[in-house]
């Protein structure tokens, strides 16, 4: 009897070990994991503040370059295409953060080509309506920037840790996995200052 309880005694030890290794893991790994989901909302909060700016930079537009029609819409097409993807921050997977980013980019692209076209519109670029939106949309960009740059540090943070040995063996059956990054758009070393377009 001494010797099976010895065994029971061993066995209830070891599972208490390993459960409080896995207790440890996760919590070690849960706020890592929260803080990566809370920068990806304030990622999609600057992304959405710049969608929110075109209809009034477009409206403010129109009044000045009506011939424009064709640039209107591709930027309205761009900004609905880029507000449509919707990820789920707790699962980012490469390819849904190259679809988002493409659609992004996107949009991006067809904002610098209205901003280009309205270099032609003295009477636009003097409006001060006009100029304020385009500061406004400046400081938008510089925020986004800094907030995918805060999510790759949270996201690397997290990363790390999930490859740690011993770590590496149970954070997937905890369920977190790593989490992808955003890169540098294609080309973004020669992106326009959008601000410098109405200075002069």
């Amino acid at each position: 009897m001494k010797k099976g309880l010895i065994i029971l005694l061993v066995i209830v030890g070891v599972a208490l070990l390993i459960g409080a290794w896995f207790a440890r893991v996760n919590n070690n790994l849960v706020p890592l994991d929260e803080s990566v989901s809370a920068q990806w909302g304030n990622v999609e909060s600057a992304y959405q503040r710049r969608a929110d700016l075109i209809p009034n930079i477009v409206s403010t537009a129109k009044a000045y370059a009506e011939y424009e029609q064709e640039t209107f819409v591709k930027v309205t097409e761009a900004r609905s295409k880029a507000t449509s993807i919707q990820i789920d921050p707790s699962n980012i997977t490469p390819e849904q953060l190259a679809q988002f980013q493409k659609a992004q980019s996107g949009l991006t692209s067809a904002l610098s080509r209205l901003l280009a076209t309205f270099e032609r519109y003295p009477d636009l670029q003097a409006n001060d309506n006009f100029r304020e939106l385009i500061n406004e949309l400046e400081r938008t960009e510089n925020r986004i920037n800094v907030e995918r740059n805060r999510f790759n540090e949270q996201a690397k943070a997290l990363n790390s840790e999930i490859r740690k040995f011993p770590t590496n063996f149970i954070a997937g059956i905890l369920g977190f996995e790593k989490r992808a990054y955003f890169e540098a758009d294609e080309g973004s070393e020669d992106a326009p200052n959008v601000g410098e377009m109405f200075d002069s």
